[in-house]
């Protein structure tokens, strides 16, 4: 226990260096971790570390979906929906086809069940890669939003394909109107059951009085109880935590106060990095243990066939987005579509955005030893190696060529928007006037200094929201910002001079200093 304990306290530590690195160096985090991993493993006396499928289905997945519908808005995940079903769906049903195909020519022995089986395994873009590396670069809402809503989707699509795969692979049958049928049933369902279980948290939250902390610990349970429900029914976990998570997120303004929402985006933040981190890092890590696995196939065939498969998942999603542009173009004359003339540059950003990630490792991984009938199981040590060639291609070519990329053809936001430091303005200063307008109705201001003093502070938040609103090199709010920040460190060089006077609680110190956290926080938004 104590040596798991260590080891589990050792990668947390080496994320962590990683990940600190990665932002010093300006790469994206998930590329370094897992080519942090893999140079670890290749360290003398470093442990072989085996990853159950398990620990990522049922442990990492279902909060990371939870975390992305979450923050996932539902007015673009609607108005995209035509062209992330097509993705999430027609994409990987066509790419799971041409990688099943492709390996069966390519690769000797392969049979078509498996080449589906390794088709379902890689057809699905990671959602947690492409947004990272997407960080920091200027990219349209638009496409940032339809990478988003496919990344939601796209994984139930292909563990769905890998499910038929592995049934037909293991009982030598494969009947195209079950699958069909069973596709519609499992997806459906799925969503149901999610929508079920986020009604009774929302039943929970909405009707109940609870503490903030259980309310944050059942925000945290909800994706676990979704995913377990639904596949304790043999129907899709992944679309029963999006559509639940979706739901909970679009009453989310009902359901939770101030308090709950600052501490559980705290708390949200923290575990999905953890997460996200341990993922990537795992990946490099297990790459030494499948090729000390890989059998029957030289190491250089099998680089061959990765390298090939790799390729060709590239060239598809490429090809894919292409005809996905004009096919909108076309249909766009017979039905109401979110943009007709999408024109060549999104589309070929979407297409470079296919980096895989962790539902293809996990998918991968979860290929068992051996058959019913107690042989080993076909290929299975070649179609894990495949996989992590391409989980470390796509990652690594296409997520440090992806900001270049963006550069290069630099992709035009789809509909017209107003620039988010104009949005917020606009919306600041409503707020503030409405506020305004209700302070000055109800209430005798001239009486109470302490209305005077609340009111004149409406009035500095409207004046400050014209600035910056204007002119951002206003000298005027040059000195204000100046005037600010020195303020606001004084403060702070204060409170920590009475931090050593005993008559102060730690307590007490400690939550005047989360009220000033807060305070700087808001007024760096404020004025960003």
């Amino acid at each position: 226990m104590r040596d798991l304990v260590f080891l589990g306290l050792t990668l947390l530590l080496g994320m962590a260096l990683l990940a600190t690195l990665a932002q010093r160096l300006r790469i994206p985090t998930p590329i370094f971790l897992v080519m942090g991993g893999l140079l670890t493993s290749l360290i003398p006396g470093v442990p072989t570390l085996t990853i159950e499928p398990d620990l990522i289905f049922l442990v990492f997945l279902p909060p990371l979906l939870y975390e992305a519908a979450w923050f996932m808005s539902w007015r673009e995940l609607w108005r995209w929906r035509r062209i992330v079903l097509v993705l999430a769906f027609g994409l990987v049903v066509l790419t799971a086809t041409a990688v099943a195909y492709a390996s069966t020519a390519l690769i000797p022995g392969f049979t078509l069940a498996l080449g589906f089986l390794l088709g379902g395994i890689i057809s699905p873009p990671d959602a947690v890669a492409a947004t990272s590396v997407l960080k920091g670069v200027n990219v349209p809402k638009s496409t940032l939003s339809i990478l988003e809503g496919e990344s939601l989707i796209n994984d139930a699509s292909s563990l769905v394909v890998f499910r038929f795969a592995m049934a037909t692979v293991i009982s030598g049958t494969f009947v195209w109107q079950e699958v069909g049928l069973n596709f519609v049933m499992v997806t459906v369902m799925g969503a149901v059951i999610g929508l079920a279980v986020a009604g009774v948290f929302y039943a929970i939250h909405r009707w109940l009085s609870i503490q903030p902390r259980i309310t944050i610990l059942l925000t945290f349970i909800a994706p676990y109880i979704m995913y377990l429900t639904a596949e304790q029914f043999h129907y899709s976990g992944v679309i029963a935590v999006v559509s639940g998570g979706l739901f909970l997120s679009n009453h989310s303004s009902r359901l939770l106060n101030h308090t709950e929402r600052v501490q559980g985006l705290a708390m949200w933040a923290t575990v999905i990095f953890i997460i996200n981190g341990l993922v990537f890092v795992l990946i490099g890590l297990e790459l030494s243990v499948v090729v000390k696995e890989l059998d029957g196939h030289s190491l250089a065939d099998a680089i061959g066939y990765g390298l090939a498969i790799s390729a060709l998942v590239i060239v598809v999603r490429l090809v894919f987005a292409q005809f996905a542009m004009v096919f909108t173009e076309i249909v766009g004359r017979f039905i109401p579509v979110a943009v007709r003339n999408v024109g060549w540059r999104g589309p070929v950003v979407l297409g470079w955005a296919g980096m895989r990630g962790v539902v293809s490792l996990a998918a991968a991984l979860s290929i068992p030893l051996t058959l019913p009938s107690g042989g080993p199981f076909p290929e299975r040590s070649l179609i894990l190696f495949i996989t992590f060639v391409v989980i470390l291609v796509t990652l690594v070519l296409q997520g440090l060529t992806l900001p270049l990329v963006i550069r290069w053809v630099h992709p035009k936001e789809l509909i017209p928007r107003l620039a988010e430091e104009k949005q917020e303005a606009t919306i600041n200063r409503q707020l503030h006037e409405a506020a305004l307008r209700e302070l000055t109705q109800q209430y005798t201001i001239a009486d109470n200094h302490l209305l005077v003093n609340l009111k004149n502070r409406l009035e500095s938040g409207l004046l400050l929201n014209q600035y910056v609103s204007s002119d951002r090199d206003d000298p005027l709010l040059t000195d204000y910002n100046d005037a600010l920040a020195r303020l606001h460190r004084i403060k702070r060089q204060e409170l920590e001079r009475l931090r050593h006077q005993e008559e102060f609680d730690v307590d007490v110190i400690r939550k005047i200093e989360a009220q000033l956290d807060l305070e700087e926080e808001k007024s760096n938004h404020a004025i960003r």
